[in-house]
């Protein structure tokens, strides 16, 4: 089952599935705080940024299956 989808928001994304958040960095994609991060879906995110949009989807959803070990507790 295909968790993300490139008409997801960069934002919803890397909400959902923090896990996420390394595979944009590592196509220096750094969305994180950035102003439009609710604007642009992952499809116009590779767009911008001249990233083929299917691998990277691949990419993320391969990150979104792994389970998140970001402890919420020490927030």
């Amino acid at each position: 089952m295909k968790l993300v989808h490139a008409n997801l928001l960069v934002d919803d994304v890397m909400r959902r599935w923090p896990t996420t958040i390394w595979v944009f960095m590592e196509q220096k994609m750094y969305y994180v705080g950035c102003p439009v991060i609710g604007f642009h879906t992952v499809e116009e995110a590779c767009r911008a940024h001249g990233i083929e949009h299917g691998s990277f989807l691949l990419s993320l959803q391969a990150a979104a299956a792994e389970p998140c070990t970001v402890d919420k507790r020490n927030r």
